[in-house]
């Protein structure tokens, strides 16, 4: 049932969808804070037999051009707690992998290694963790590459590693005070030492998880945060426009792994895609373009914005796995139309081809992802 040319599929759940003008159309869900409402689009993932799905944070999400949108028409956008919601939708689901979102330089490592494990209990070993940087100051593209700039993002994935180094050994059983004294000491705020996180005597700890270590996710854009994904994490996105970028981020990726000394191990390297599917071909097209007109200016993202149907994605997803990508995270631009177009479209486009999965075989999302046992 799980060959090695198997693609994974994973789904990023952001209500109504990642159009900004989504959220304003007549399809959108009435009640998009309701419990039914997340659980029905983690059910079609779930019956769609993708690997995952992950829930955005109310701080992941950068402003954008669909404030202006939300302004003219009077509304305010909200978004519900990823931790709290995915706790529920592992209620909800049986077999499913549920990624929250934590913008990891906003928090302690203890009280995520707790949270995570925690759901990875209550989902009997499908729990994962996105870890994500704030974007709540977005850098202007003309000083990315600058040199101050640069040290600064470093800096700032260097601390996340380190977090995600505490995280996985409080996993493991290891007792807080001991992981941030002796894996991250110039981090750690003891009596004699100023730091970024402090020893927590009253903090309770969580039982090891099922899965070892839940499968930690990461979207990243450029070297830096390549280089992070290769040092601290089970699953890399990458964000390319054309097969040359996807090569360009594997080979880079897989340099940095041999480099930090993660060669004999496995970190999965995905691709996010922006999609609007339709089976009959130029509907998905007129669909964006009416979504456009609804925002007042053509959506631009951080990544490819595929616009097509469900053979013509399998073909796009199959030419880049040639290049060395394991999977695909996808972003359904109207929730409410592009993920059972996922679901009832791409799924049994990718089966036809041989190239994904006909059921669930493996218990845990680890074990889904070929990860590996973690021993203590």
């Amino acid at each position: 049932m799980s060959t090695s040319q198997h693609l994974h599929l994973a789904a990023a759940l952001d209500g109504a969808g990642w159009h900004p003008a989504a959220r304003h159309q007549p399809q959108a869900a009435p009640r998009p804070f309701t419990l039914d409402h997340w659980a029905g689009q983690a059910r079609q993932a779930e019956d769609a037999l993708l690997d995952f799905v992950t829930v955005e944070d109310p701080l992941s999400r950068a402003p954008g051009p669909g404030e202006e949108l939300d302004r003219r028409l009077g509304h305010t956008l909200h978004r519900l707690d990823a931790l709290t919601l995915a706790g529920a939708l592992a209620a909800r689901t049986t077999r499913l992998g549920i990624i929250p979102t934590v913008v990891v330089n906003t928090v302690q490592p203890a009280p995520v290694a707790k949270a995570i494990a925690t759901l990875d209990h209550l989902s009997a070993g499908r729990a994962g963790l996105r870890t994500q940087l704030s974007p709540t100051k977005p850098i202007p593209l003309e000083v990315l590459f600058t040199p101050e700039v640069q040290a600064q993002l470093r800096g700032s994935f260097d601390r996340a590693a380190d977090l995600v180094k505490v995280v996985r050994a409080l996993w493991d059983g290891v007792t807080e005070e001991r992981a941030l004294a002796e894996l991250v000491p110039g981090r750690f705020a003891g009596a004699d030492s100023a730091g970024d996180w402090e020893f927590s005597p009253t903090a309770s700890t969580a039982p090891r998880p099922p899965q070892g270590h839940p499968v930690v996710f990461t979207l990243a854009h450029i070297s830096i945060p390549w280089r992070y994904g290769a040092q601290a994490t089970d699953v890399v996105s990458v964000t390319p426009h054309d097969l040359d970028e996807v090569r360009a981020a594997v080979a880079e990726i897989r340099e940095e792994q041999q480099a930090v000394g993660r060669a004999g191990q496995r970190v999965h390297v995905f691709a996010d895609l922006l999609v609007h599917l339709d089976a009959e071909p130029g509907a998905a097209k007129a669909r964006r373009e009416r979504l456009d007109e609804a925002l007042g200016a053509e959506h631009a993202s951080d990544t490819l914005v595929f616009t097509g149907t469900p053979a013509e994605l399998a073909d796009l997803l199959q030419d880049w796995q040639s290049a060395g990508l394991t999977g695909y995270r996808l972003r359904p631009a109207s929730t409410a139309h592009d993920l059972p177009a996922i679901a009832t479209g791409l799924v049994p486009e990718l089966q036809r081809r041989g190239a994904f999965r006909t059921g669930y075989a493996e218990d845990t999302l680890r074990e889904r992802l070929a990860l590996g046992t973690v021993a203590p």
